[in-house]
């Protein structure tokens, strides 16, 4: 099975929106975000820079309120920035292959 752009970003979003919920349920893991985000930003390239710029701003803004806006977003830009984006890292593998085995099974039945 190939996978198109639009499916990367619909399968991006589901993982999201994982994130999100996990995120909102354990606000503590802002934090690991962050860390993660600047780990990244440490060795990031010019091209990166501005989407992990980006996602500083949201992380460090009202508490991480925006975050959630922005990840689950159904715009262009927003599929860029999950691209670039320390919330998948919040998940455990665990949750990230039963996220996208749904996915997969879902879209199969489409």
């Amino acid at each position: 099975m190939s996978l198109q752009h639009s499916d990367l970003d619909r399968r991006s979003l589901a993982i999201h929106r994982l994130a999100v919920e996990k995120l909102e349920r354990e606000p503590a893991l802002l934090a690991r975000a962050r860390a993660i985000l600047a780990r990244w930003r440490a060795a990031s390239s010019a091209r990166t820079a501005p989407a992990l710029d980006e996602w500083q701003r949201l992380l460090d803004a009202d508490g991480g309120r925006g975050v959630r806006a922005v990840a689950l977003a159904d715009t262009e830009r927003a599929a860029q920035l999950r691209q670039s984006s320390p919330l998948a890292c919040l998940l455990t593998s665990q949750e990230r292959f039963a996220i996208i085995k749904q996915w997969r099974n879902s879209d199969a039945k489409a």
